[in-house]
């Protein structure tokens, strides 16, 4: 595990998160974080103890009063009305700082007097500026009784970005929302993948597509599995969400879902497959950045983080439309070039572990050094 500064071991840190029901891309920064600051205590909505890691755990975590309702954690997207004020209920025992990785409301948490706030924004609240039909549908009715709810929320999100004194985004993309909505300038540090585990190893021997995913909405996963299904080549997928149902409904017998893997499983998919499909608009995107590290191309929706990570016949080929026709294009265009496993990989190793560490302590040096 990389070197954490020295001085980091001189401040009282707090951190908080969204909520942990998982080990996502953002719980995964989170667990370097843990590790930087293990005496930090942890402030987040919801927690699941058995979905997430032991370095997480081993924290002292703090929730929030949506943690005693019953089924909350199949069903809490639908309790977004209450997440501002749970939330706020969430109240930091006097650290120097309160470092929150937010993509919805962790960044509203007020630090207690005197110390400072670094948020690292994976993207301005998500459900209330965009996406807000690809988490919970659509529909013309749903979207005029939402309305009023909406334009809440971008008030409450906007009046809070006041609580940080330092943003640190995870892309350019998000760089340019945090400007558009909340006014504000910020670092750029991008999140780590894990370059020392996702290696290159032998002969890329499988003949299948693959992708790694949440299954949500968002993510676009329905756009693969019908694309697919109608052309019959093989494909993989791994990951779980509230699509898989519907998605398992929609695929052909080319389709296999398999659900949950370990690391090394995911791992030796991706040093197997012929590429890495990524049909969504992400903020930025692990996933693509794991599969390059093991030497194999992506093929990505040309919007979004993947701009910032994917290179153009080097490591990866772009379709333009989010369509079965685009996307299908683009995967020929793959499976028709000769890929070198070493230039993909050389592609990725400019986002691990240690240059995020070195990012992270800058912008943390600077936000202390910020007036108050």
């Amino acid at each position: 595990m990389t070197d954490f500064p020295e001085n980091w071991n001189n401040l009282r840190v707090a951190l908080a998160h969204d909520w942990l029901t998982g080990m996502r891309g953002g719980e995964k920064v989170l667990e370097i974080l843990c590790r930087g600051f293990p005496q930090a205590e942890l402030y987040t909505l919801i927690h699941n103890r058995e979905a997430v890691s032991d370095v997480l755990n081993s924290h002292k975590i703090h929730t929030s009063p949506l943690q005693r309702i019953p089924g909350v954690m199949r069903n809490y997207r639908a309790m977004l009305p209450l997440f501002p004020a749970a939330a706020a209920s969430l109240r930091p025992r006097a650290p120097d700082l309160l470092i929150s990785t937010s993509h919805c409301v962790a960044k509203s948490v007020r630090p207690p007097a005197g110390a400072r706030h670094l948020c690292y924004c994976f993207t301005p609240m998500r459900y209330a500026w965009s996406f807000y039909e690809e988490y919970f549908g659509g529909g013309r009715l749903k979207a005029l009784a939402c309305k009023p709810l909406l334009a809440m929320l971008r008030r409450w999100d906007r009046r809070t970005a006041g609580r940080v004194d330092r943003f640190v985004a995870i892309s350019r993309h998000v760089a340019e929302r945090i400007r558009r909505f909340y006014g504000r300038e910020c670092d750029i540090v991008h999140p780590p993948v894990d370059t020392e585990f996702f290696t290159t190893g032998g002969e890329r021997a499988g003949e299948f597509d693959l992708v790694v995913s949440a299954l949500v909405p968002y993510k676009r996963i329905d756009l693969a599995v019908s694309a697919y299904t109608r052309t019959g080549r093989a494909l993989k997928i791994v990951g779980v969400g509230s699509e898989l149902p519907g998605l398992r409904r929609l695929a052909g017998a080319n389709i296999e879902f398999m659900e949950w893997r370990s690391d090394e499983e995911v791992r030796a998919l991706y040093r197997a497959c012929r590429c890495l499909v990524f049909p969504g608009e992400e903020d930025f995107g692990i996933v693509p950045l794991e599969a390059q590290a093991c030497g194999c191309p992506v093929v990505a929706f040309g919007r979004g983080g993947a701009l910032e990570t994917v290179e153009e016949g080097i490591s990866g080929v772009f379709f333009k439309v989010q369509d079965e026709q685009s996307l299908m294009e683009a995967v020929d265009r793959c499976a028709a070039m000769r890929w070198d496993p070493s230039a993909i990989r050389a592609q990725a190793e400019p986002f691990g572990v240690r240059p995020f560490v070195d990012g992270i302590a800058g912008a943390i040096e600077r936000c202390m050094a910020t007036p108050s």
